[in-house]
């Protein structure tokens, strides 16, 4: 296996410590001078790794869809019922180390802010939303069939709300400053899908 080169590990750098200060402040609150201090990277190179501020933004956002579509599979591809798959990552939402969902996606801290300030953003997240929903689908479908989940008329229809009411929880818990929404959540979505 050869060593990553030093630019590749330069710029995967810099994103990791951009996607930590846009979880800070935001995208518009990210300032090029902060990332590359953060990144410890001389000024002038930034624009020998991103065309644009915007164009970080991309790469930062397909990077973390990427991640996370990877920890969601990890968690699919487990063998286990799929209610159990389902309440893993769901459970996962609560929080760990890294926090709770409304304090690490990006999803939550950035689809309003960017919707309007960068199309090619906003596509790279809403293509995310829609594989997350896919995934849910599929599993969902795995457990209608293995019984550990209640049938469901639509189950795209039903993967893509329950996303939907996550998201909202946890943009709910961000602004309170409690877990509480997120938990409602996770009872909510064991009592209605789980047998």
């Amino acid at each position: 296996m050869t060593a990553p080169k030093k630019s590749e590990l330069t710029r995967s750098r810099i994103l990791t410590e951009g996607r930590a200060l846009v979880l800070a402040s935001g995208f518009g609150g990210l300032g090029l001078t902060e990332l590359l201090t953060a990144s410890g990277v001389p000024k002038g190179s930034f624009y020998y790794y991103f065309a644009s501020k915007e164009a970080f933004g991309c790469a930062m956002l397909s990077d973390y869809v990427i991640d996370y579509l990877a920890a969601l599979d990890a968690i699919i591809a487990r063998p286990e019922p799929a209610a159990q798959r389902l309440d893993s990552f769901f459970s996962a939402a609560l929080g760990g180390e890294a926090g709770s969902m409304a304090d690490r996606c990006l999803v939550v801290k950035l689809a309003a802010e960017i919707a309007d300030l960068s199309e090619d953003m906003r596509a790279i997240l809403d293509q995310g939303v829609t594989a997350v929903c896919d995934r849910l689908t599929a599993l969902l479908r795995a457990g209608i069939e293995d019984g550990s989940i209640t049938p469901q008329a639509d189950p795209g229809s039903a993967a893509t709300l329950l996303y939907s009411q996550w998201l909202g929880a946890a943009i709910i818990a961000k602004l309170s400053r409690s877990a509480v929404p997120l938990e409602q959540a996770l009872a909510d979505t064991q009592r209605r899908f789980f047998t």
